[in-house]
């Protein structure tokens, strides 16, 4: 497979009930990091979740916290999924590259999905997470440990991953106003092994 980071969106429908399954039925090693995005919203908070999966168990945790959902997935089988399991919240079929919502949130999540995309289309990003952003929103996304890009593996098909450098996405983050309230590379303790950027806008940025 020539282009494995343009087969992403196929992998994830085509894998969907799958992954679904297999998600639901690890242990959530990275719950601290969660726990700690929640922390730090305002109460009954309005979440934009990019490549929200199944909504199991990101989603479902935001939402027994009483935040409100908006999910975005590539996968309809994903969407559906969502919709089946928290239908007061929002799903669209989407690509997180091109979203221009009508509406900001308190808070980002870009969980085990930014990392999907090419160097270029992730500094693209950052333009859509501040188009997105209220003046005081958390942002929460993982990466890679350094710059370079891993092809790794599920269920026979080849599952592509990239990262940009650390110093790189500090200028990005503080290109978009946003201040690093937590960090840590390759956190076995807590995050199993991810990369892990918990972030926050500046009330001042423009």
């Amino acid at each position: 497979m020539h282009d494995p980071a343009g087969q992403i969106i196929d992998h994830y429908e085509r894998h969907a009930l799958a992954w679904d399954a297999d998600r639901r039925a690890l242990e959530w090693r990275e719950k601290p990091w969660h726990d700690r995005f929640v922390a730090a919203l305002p109460p009954a908070a309005q979440i934009l979740d990019l490549g929200c999966g199944s909504g199991s168990p990101v989603a479902a945790h935001l939402a027994e916290h009483g935040h409100h959902v908006t999910g975005i997935d590539t996968s309809p089988t994903l969407v559906s999924l969502c919709r089946e399991r928290l239908p007061g919240h929002e799903w669209q079929v989407a690509d997180m590259r091109s979203l221009q919502l009508p509406q900001q949130f308190n808070g980002i999540l870009a969980w085990d999905s930014f990392f999907h995309l090419t160097p270029d289309d992730q500094r693209l990003m950052f333009s859509v997470f501040a188009r997105h952003a209220r003046p005081s929103s958390v942002l929460m996304f993982n990466t890679g440990p350094t710059h370079g890009e891993a092809i790794g593996e599920y269920r026979g098909d080849p599952l592509y991953h990239a990262s940009l450098s650390a110093e790189e996405y500090e200028s990005l983050l503080d290109s978009i106003g946003f201040k690093i309230i937590a960090h840590a590379a390759e956190d076995w303790r807590t995050a199993a092994g991810r990369t892990v950027w918990l972030t926050q806008a500046h009330l001042s940025r423009g």
